[in-house]
């Protein structure tokens, strides 16, 4: 009889943080090559768990980051440039995100502020 995985180990497989992806297989999943993954790395865009031998791991989340820098340079764009560009959508998308939270939040307290008075 197999041994069962942690009941844990299951919900890594769900995690989009969590670093599954060996360097190789990161590579093949965006069509790039291991050198460009070492590249954005550099360029501090992601950075890459390292497994106890030593080798670089990526999360989806990491895949999704090298995915989109990979396009802007197919386009044409200087590696440092689509780097910088990748990090300035995602702090747009996440102040966007915090924006409609904050409108949210005003929106439901205020809609409560003139009962019983």
């Amino acid at each position: 009889m197999p041994a069962e995985p942690p009941p844990h180990a299951a919900d890594r497989l769900d995690d989009d943080d969590y670093p599954a992806y060996t360097m190789g297989r990161a590579a093949e999943m965006i069509g790039a090559t291991p050198g460009f993954l070492r590249a954005i790395g550099e360029a501090r865009l992601i950075t890459p768990l390292r497994s106890e031998g030593g080798h670089r791991r990526y999360s989806r989340y990491q895949l999704r980051i090298a995915a989109r820098a990979r396009e802007l340079v197919d386009g044409g764009a200087p590696i440092e440039a689509a780097c910088r560009i990748v990090i300035l959508e995602d702090q747009l998308e996440e102040a966007l995100r915090l924006n409609a939270e904050l409108r949210r939040s005003t929106a439901g307290s205020a809609g409560g502020a003139g009962e019983g008075s």
